[in-house]
């Protein structure tokens, strides 16, 4: 089992929505606290920054719109101390891409990340993926 401290924020995305999570107990009492649900919110007027590369589709900008708008969201939440530690599980381009939008010390709260998209899984699923 992954070391996934208390109170940690776990965070399960995919390129258009992601499930916010609370951790509770440890070791093998990990349990999971479904908290918000976040979705995309006015994509067409807050676009990534800069002009969309010709080879990217539409929707791999709104993919990376989202993304965008989601660390935003955590960014948001890390600067008024709602979480110490994050777990993120997202997909792999997700997951990239949350990786490079993420501020200095928001990453450095990073306590774990799993290369997978569990967005559509139960809670007992993501429990498990973590073990």
């Amino acid at each position: 089992m992954q070391t996934i401290p208390e109170q940690a924020l776990i965070v399960v995305a995919d390129g258009g929505k992601a499930r916010l999570f609370r951790s509770t107990g440890h070791g093998h009492e990990l349990r999971l606290t479904e908290g918000e649900h976040f979705t995309h919110k006015n994509i067409v007027n807050d676009g990534p920054s800069g002009a969309r590369p010709a080879e990217q589709s539409p929707h791999q900008t709104d993919e990376a719109t989202f993304v965008k708008q989601l660390v935003k969201r955590l960014d948001g939440m890390f600067t008024h101390n709602e979480f110490a530690h994050l777990v993120v599980i997202a997909g792999p381009q997700t997951l990239g891409q949350m990786r490079d939008a993420m501020s200095k010390g928001m990453a450095e709260s990073v306590a774990f990340s799993l290369s997978k998209d569990l967005t559509n899984h139960s809670a007992k699923d993501i429990e498990h993926a973590l073990a």
